[in-house]
């Protein structure tokens, strides 16, 4: 079989094409010896090979018996994805990693505890120099013959033994799907009660940011306003008769406690790659909020039904109406962690003092139905000018004022209002003679682009704080 790099239009058709099709049998490895989504801890790879058909596998620092293979959108730059791989083949003690966007073929191998670049080439030049990949991570150069007491065929939860770079212990791997994954499922609201501080903007790039960090992310708009369920490009219809999304949204979830599950409401986005899921919002929202503050179960409901899909995503990330209203309640009661996006103007900071009260509210009810208080993240500056002025003298002034005179902990990322986060919400397609909001990540639309970056910085930032990193 032939590959040719240009059949790649995203990072499904990398791993389909180039991994699945053309690759991985080149190498030597069958699908008895390669796993596609392996996820352990909080690492989840792409695919993993083996030089042996038996699992479990013992992996120590003389025995290369496995590579791991990543595969990127074509559009992304590989060099913003080293960092990472390094981290799952040091973590693992894996020799080898194959890194792609079918346009560039790189591996990089371990070598007393740092990653080095032994092969680089285009997608164009892959078929003449094959050879020298199947040199370095075919399956025939990788295999060593293990002893008997180790082929042993298992089939339970992958464990990883920590373990120093001077002191490398025996590693047992068990493949475990991603749908089995033992991590705790983290809640973050994204609330501010002033509208206008960039609160869906953050929501929706971040779940995107979030997503390429290999999580399995869920959005939830809570916003009657459904800015959310708008920028995810949910809203496929022109006029109102076409309304797909009235009959299952967020408010049948809440209005419901034996019907319309998380996963039945759920609705696939495709606004970044990889997908993310999202519960839609509806301006029906709006006119049932005094009859569901009056239901003594409906604080708790979306408690209850999260707690159903804790194995099916890592991450839940909530837009809130800018308000104090139940909606917002419901949000912050449901969730383990809270960003508060803000301008850092003079009403947003203002604003502060009302979102301290609302926590000590939320907090006191938390108390009551024994689940933990909120972990502020902090407070996310955001929308944020890029005057070199003003980013020189009166942005520190103001990201000082938020400990000293709110108590509050200020974020270290920084999203600055920049024309590439309008431009990516304002992309359409034309579908017959109606032009359809067609909205997409900044991460996607641009990724080397300075606002991906901030975006990329604000999800390390954010799982360094919730612990997945």
């Amino acid at each position: 079989m032939n590959f040719n790099p240009n059949n790649c239009r995203n990072e499904s058709e990398v791993e389909t094409k180039l991994i699945v099709s053309y690759l991985l049998p080149k190498l030597g490895y069958t699908p008895d010896n390669w796993h596609q989504e392996i996820a352990f801890g909080n690492i989840r790879l792409d695919f993993l090979s083996f030089a042996t058909q038996v699992l479990p596998i013992v992996i120590d620092a003389d025995s290369p018996m496995s590579v791991v293979i990543e595969a990127k959108h074509p559009k992304e730059k590989l060099d913003r994805h080293i960092r990472r791989l390094k981290r799952y083949l040091t973590s693992l003690n894996i020799r080898y990693g194959l890194i792609t966007n079918a346009k560039e073929i790189r591996i990089y191998e371990i070598v007393a505890s740092e990653i080095q670049l032994v092969f680089n080439c285009s997608g164009q030049e892959l078929e003449t120099r094959i050879d020298e990949i199947i040199a370095l991570i075919g399956r025939d150069s990788l295999r060593i013959i293990k002893s008997p007491e180790n082929l042993e065929l298992k089939d339970s939860q992958l464990n990883i033994v920590p373990f120093a770079p001077e002191i490398v212990p025996e590693i047992k791997l068990d493949i475990v799907e991603p749908t089995t994954s033992q991590n705790t499922m983290k809640i973050i609201a994204v609330y501010h009660n002033k509208g206008g501080v960039g609160k869906t903007t953050t929501v929706v790039n971040l779940a995107a940011a979030l997503s390429k960090q290999c999580k399995r992310v869920l959005v939830i708009d809570l916003d009657s306003q459904a800015n959310t369920t708008f920028a995810t490009g949910l809203v496929k219809f022109d006029d109102e008769e076409d309304d797909d999304l009235k009959q299952k949204n967020i408010l049948h979830i809440l209005q419901s406690e034996d019907f319309y599950s998380i996963s039945e409401v759920a609705r696939k986005s495709n606004f970044c790659t990889p997908a993310i899921d999202v519960i839609p919002s509806h301006i029906d929202l709006m006119q049932y909020e005094t009859e569901l503050n009056s239901l003594d179960y409906s604080r708790m409901i979306l408690i209850q039904k999260l707690a159903e899909v804790q194995d099916k995503y890592d991450i839940v990330l909530i837009d809130t109406p800018p308000s104090l209203n139940f909606y917002a309640r419901v949000a912050l009661i449901a969730a383990d962690y809270l960003i508060i996006p803000s301008d850092l103007k003079p009403f947003a900071n203002q604003g502060l003092i009302n979102v301290k009260d609302f926590i000590k509210k939320v907090n006191g009810f938390k108390k009551q139905i024994g689940k933990n208080p909120l972990q502020v993240l902090g407070v996310l500056p955001c929308k944020i000018s890029t005057n070199a002025k003003f980013i020189q003298h009166s942005l520190p002034r103001r990201r000082d004022a938020i400990p000293k005179r709110y108590g509050m902990e200020i974020m270290e990322s920084v999203i600055y209002e920049r024309d590439d986060l309008a431009k990516c919400a304002e992309q359409t397609q034309i579908f017959g003679d109606i032009e359809i909001a067609d909205p997409i990540s900044v991460l996607d639309f641009k990724p080397d682009s300075i606002a991906s970056q901030e975006f990329e910085v604000l999800a390390m930032e954010v799982l360094e704080k919730i612990g997945e990193t």
